[in-house]
């Protein structure tokens, strides 16, 4: 989605780094514009994916990593077993609960690097075999990762919500800011 991302202030990464986030965040957010719980739902093509299955995806992701950089355990971690169950909505979720969660989730991720005495801090990586043994990356990295996952599954959403009613990105965004 071509949109004008600015800086909070000239030179100010963190806010750089952050309205990038939220920008990708937002286009997520915009694929569910106007409709129901099952428009959400459905999966009009070959894929798995739903618009509201993204959502909780990408929210959970988010929270991920931000347990990661904080170094604490994850109350929503997945497992084999409930893997699945990251991708679609259960047991009475809705996508307005979903999008709460997000809401709370990117407060706090915002409030924690705000609060990070540098950008150039770091964590360690999770064990996983496409992570390098005893990996470090930093809060820097911790940013660009989010904005390309969330990137990636905006596409994602692109497609299934044009696949559902014919509104791309730009409808949607047009729609939001009543242009």
């Amino acid at each position: 989605m071509v949109t004008h991302v600015p800086a909070e202030a000239p030179g100010d990464e963190r806010g750089a780094l952050l309205a990038f986030v939220e920008a990708q965040r937002g286009a997520l957010r915009r694929s569910v514009r106007g409709l129901d719980e099952e428009q959400a739902a459905s999966r009009p093509s070959a894929s798995e994916l739903s618009l509201s299955g993204l959502l909780k995806h990408v929210a959970e992701v988010e929270l991920s990593w931000l347990r990661l950089a904080q170094q604490r355990p994850n109350e929503r971690e997945r497992d084999e077993s409930t893997w699945s169950e990251g991708f679609r909505l259960v047991d009475g979720e809705t996508v307005p609960a979903v999008l709460d969660f997000w809401d709370q989730v990117r407060a706090e991720t915002e409030e924690f690097i705000r609060s990070v005495p540098s950008m150039d801090a770091t964590f360690p990586l999770p064990p996983a075999p496409w992570f390098p043994k005893d990996g470090q990356v930093s809060m820097r990295w911790f940013l660009l990762h989010l904005t390309e996952e969330f990137a990636r599954h905006a596409g994602h959403a692109d497609i299934v919500r044009e696949s559902l009613d014919g509104k791309n990105a730009f409808d949607l965004l047009g729609l939001e800011t009543g242009q």
